[in-house]
Formats: C-alpha cells, structure tokens, sequence
C-alpha cells in the first residue's frame, strides 16, 4: 500500500512539473508522459464497471441507452471540458420482447437449449414453431440443396468459426453471412424458420446474437442464435435421429424508428478550434449483453483521452472531441446523425478514431486514408515500439465514424490482441470482471498518443 502511494505521489509530482511544459517536450518524453498518465489512473476504468453495472443491455432503443447517454454527459460535464452535449439521432426500434424459448424434440423428450433473437428479426407468433431440421455448413451448404429438400423445415446453419485462424476477426467474418443473410435465403428456399450457430470460438452455453438483414421487399423466416455448446448437442441428435424436431418461440417486434442521443464531449483547440479530431466508440450494446469490451470500454477510453491531455496540461491546437455514439448494434444511427450535422455546419474533420475491437491489449492501428497520410503516419510508429505497438497497416476505420469518411475524413481503428474478443462479443459473457485494467488503459494511452502527434503535426 505505502509503494502505491508513493508512486501516485511521484506520478502527481511528474505531472505538475510538466503541466506547463509539455509542449517542450520531445515526442518521446511527451508519450511517455502519455502513457505514464494512463497508468497511474483508474478512473475511466472505473467508470466502466459503474456502466455495466447500471445500464446493462442498452440497445439503442431501450430507455437504458439514453439514461446511459445522460450518464456519460455528466461525468464529462464534471471533468470540466469545453464543451459537453447531446446529439439527437434516429435509431432503429427493435423490441426483443419476453426470452425465447428452445427446445429440441425426440420423441416424449425434450431438451431445452439456450437461444436468442437476432436484431431486426420477426417474431414466431405466440404458439411458436415446430419443425423438422435441415443441418448445412453455412450459406454454401444451403445453396447446394434442393427448394425440395429445404421445404417446411428450419434451417440449421452450423457453420463454426475457424479455431485454427489466429485472425478470429477474419474467422468471423468467414461464418458472419450465414447470420446476416441466413433467414431470407432459407425464406427463398421455403424453409418455416432458422437456427444460426453463434458466432464465436468459444464452446459454452451464452448465444451471442447479433443483427440480421431486414426484410424489405424479401421474405424472410424467424431466426434465432443458439449456444456454440447446444448447437453441436443439436447436431450430434441429428446424427441420432435425422426426423427430430426443433420447437422455438420469439417475440420481438419492428416499431417505427424512435430518437436516442450521442453523448459528446470536447476540448477546444488552441489555434485551430474549428478543426476537429475525434475518437470515439458506440455506447449501445445488445439486450442480452452488459457490453464492457462492445463496446462500454471503447467509449471509457475515448473519454480517457480527453482526461489524458487534461492531466498532463497538454492544450491541443485543434479541437479534440470524444464521442459515444448510439445505435452501432443495428443501423448505425449515432454515426450517421454526427456526420450529418458535420456536414450541414461545414466543419472540418482531419482525422477520427475508433476503438471498437475489444479493450485487450494494443496492438497497433489501421488507417483508411490515402497512402501518403499513412506513409506520415509510419513516420512515428518508431515511437509505439517501446510500448509493444507495432502493426500500422491499411484498413478499416469503424462503422460509427465510416460516414465521416464522405467528408474526406482520414479514419483509424484501434486494433488489439483479438484472441479472445468472440468469447465476449454479443454475449452476457460480456461483463466487466473480462477487462483487464492495464490493457485498457494502454489502449487509451495508444489512441492518446496518436491524436497528440497529428494535432502537433498534422496530415499534410
């Protein structure tokens, strides 16, 4: 206990000394400094918990998500920032409704099974559905059936993650079609209904939902997750007997699009106030899930930035915003209602971060701008080495800060360590005791320390 308080003490010594004089520093006393910040502080992780804990579940259309967004308001509000808001947005109105039921019918038997909705799916009506089952290995395995075959039956898509691919972002993006698009082509096939493996590497009894394609001018068929660890029980039943039936029941509902909020907070530049920098992650998370790594931790760290800069007294030269945007899960609403009004009041953005995989340990960035600006950008990734952040490489942004990009904005990603990220992700396995303080708070370092050398320097 009394080395802790001497290396707060030491740490608040360190800061003062440098409050006025950050702008002196070398770009590597200045991340250090950075980094040593984040450190040494636990407040943002902190008020990660107190989210979870208090507004779980906060899809954007539930009451939760714009008591979380107040929420969020207030504690930039009392940080003393320039300027704090909320920023109205369309979002889509999805109702999960009462939990689902499952269950797997041999015979007198009966097994229950943990399922879940997928977002913007159709209910089954209230008696539910029964039917026999057609196992296929993703949207492929159902293609090469007949309309004949598939008729009348619930569609079993098994298709797992790759456990062998190191790259679990790219494993999922392998199996992910056969949730967004699994229900309407198992509709063109006259399938009554289907069940979609969760997607994740994990082999455990939580369903990890997720959003499907909406229906517009398409048929489609009620659709549920079911646990990694009762969709192989269902299909080793199969293998038992090929004529079981599979029961379930939803209940949710399509509702005409209702408003939630953004939850902005800024520090003003110094020289150059109407150029701005964001960096940001979305505050809603799914209905069965308390979201501390999806995204919770996200926006804790972008608001730590802010603190970041606060504490160690650096005054940016542009105008610095930390945005928690609502309504990622579904239809992106948040992120389209910030670069609307971006666009209608003409600001300029020089460059937007997102931190939307995970707050495991950092591991480097992606960028989606022209390749002269990452060419700048690789200028300073010798000043990451030191903290284990190596990876500079073309790619995403994020889906809340992607409409910035018709802006002409330069967009980043925060990338991390994804080995365990789809052992969380859209789950209620997503819970705050699944952070790890250090990791977090390097993470809000890292974003910190990037926006801090393109504020110095710019993307010129």
């Amino acid at each position: 206990m009394k080395k802790a308080l001497l290396l707060l003490l030491l740490s608040g010594i360190l800061f003062s000394c440098n409050r006025d004089s950050v702008n002196k520093l070398s770009d590597d006393e200045a991340i250090k400094l950075i980094f040593e910040s984040a450190a040494s502080s636990d407040e943002s992780y902190m008020n990660l918990e107190y989210l979870t804990d208090n507004f779980s579940e906060r899809l954007a259309c539930y009451p939760q998500s714009i008591e979380a967004a107040k929420w969020t308001q207030k504690i930039m509000s009392e940080m003393g920032l320039d300027l704090v808001f909320l920023q109205e947005a369309k979002v889509m109105n999805w109702k999960r409704g009462d939990v689902e039921i499952g269950a797997i019918k041999l015979g007198g038997d009966l097994i229950k099974v943990n399922i879940c909705s997928l977002g913007r799916g159709i209910p089954t009506g209230e008696s539910g559905l029964e039917a026999n089952i057609i196992e296929v290995y993703g949207l492929e395995g159902l293609k090469a059936l007949t309309k004949a075959e598939v008729q009348g039956k619930i569609v079993f898509f098994n298709q797992a993650m790759n456990p062998k691919e190191k790259n679990t972002f790219k494993a999922y993006g392998e199996a992910a079609g056969q949730r967004f698009y699994g229900p309407i082509l198992a509709a063109e096939y006259g399938a009554v209904g289907a069940i979609i493996r969760s997607l994740t590497t994990s082999i455990d009894t939580f369903p990890h939902t997720g959003v499907t394609k909406k229906a517009m001018d398409v048929q489609t068929v009620p659709s549920v997750c079911i646990a990694t660890e009762h969709a192989n029980l269902l299909s080793d039943k199969l293998k038992e007997k090929s004529d079981l039936t599979f029961y379930f029941k939803t209940n949710c509902k399509n509702l005409p699009d209702t408003i939630s909020y953004n939850a902005i907070g800024q520090i003003t530049g110094s020289e150059f106030p109407d150029e701005f920098i964001v960096v940001g992650g979305h505050l809603d998370s799914w209905d069965n899930s308390p979201g501390a790594h999806d995204d919770g931790g996200g926006c804790m760290q972008s608001i730590d930035v802010l603190r970041i800069f606060q504490e160690i007294g650096y005054k940016p030269k542009r105008s610095i915003r930390a945005v928690m945007f609502m309504d990622e899960e579904i239809s992106q609403g948040g992120g389209k209602a910030y670069a609307e009004e971006a666009k209608a009041k003409g600001e300029k953005h020089l460059f937007a971060i997102e931190s939307d995989r995970g707050v495991t340990r950092p591991t480097g960035f992606s960028f989606d701008m022209p390749q002269d600006k990452i060419d700048k950008i690789n200028q300073w990734s010798y000043l990451f080495q030191p903290y284990d952040i190596e990876l500079f490489i073309r790619g995403g942004g994020g889906v809340d800060i992607a409409p910035l990009k018709d802006l002409g904005t330069p967009l980043s990603g925060l990338l991390t360590d994804p080995e365990h990220y789809f052992d969380w992700h859209h789950s209620g396995n997503d819970t705050f005791d699944q952070v790890v303080k250090e990791e977090f708070q390097d993470g809000a370092a890292a974003m910190a320390a990037l926006i801090y050398l393109i504020d110095k320097y710019g993307l010129e």
